[in-house]
């Protein structure tokens, strides 16, 4: 069943660019803004997480941690973070664990083209681990700032 606010978000452990891990255990407390895109270095992928770091400092005075995911390598996540510096955490699942857990490795069509991919999404957590708003097929104009948002009025 689809994940729907109210739910307790699952649990990951993976890792990060730079060499690091994260899990959601390790952000309790914390509101966290967990959202997916398809494709480092990509057109749409660029501009969303270039936006979320525009805002960056306004996600961590609202008491907020941003952290993207994607089924890239650490190497390639590397590589965006530093063409794009990012000031946030990329999880590298490239097994695809939290993107079936979080309900977006979905059947996609382009151009009469069926194939699986990653469904632009975004999950905002609270500080105990329960989702509070999800966005599906997400629009990159304007989401982050839609999700600023809602995390200052949370």
């Amino acid at each position: 069943m689809p994940l729907t606010p109210g739910d307790k978000a699952p649990s990951f452990a993976l890792p990060t660019n730079g060499g690091a891990a994260l899990s959601l255990e390790d952000l309790k407390g914390q509101t966290v803004v967990l959202y997916f895109y398809p494709k480092d270095m990509t057109p749409g992928c660029t501009t969303e997480s270039e936006d979320f770091r525009d805002l960056a400092e306004d996600f961590k005075n609202a008491g907020a941690v941003i952290v993207g995911a994607s089924k890239d390598s650490i190497k390639r996540h590397d590589k965006f973070v530093a063409k794009h510096a990012l000031p946030f955490s990329l999880l590298s699942d490239e097994n695809g664990t939290l993107c079936d857990d979080y309900g977006v490795w979905v059947l996609k069509k382009l151009y009469g083209r069926e194939y699986m991919g990653i469904e632009r999404a975004t999950f905002v957590i609270d500080g105990q681990g329960v989702v509070q708003r999800i966005w599906r097929k997400v629009k990159v104009k304007g989401h982050a700032e839609d999700v600023l948002a809602a995390v200052q009025a949370l």
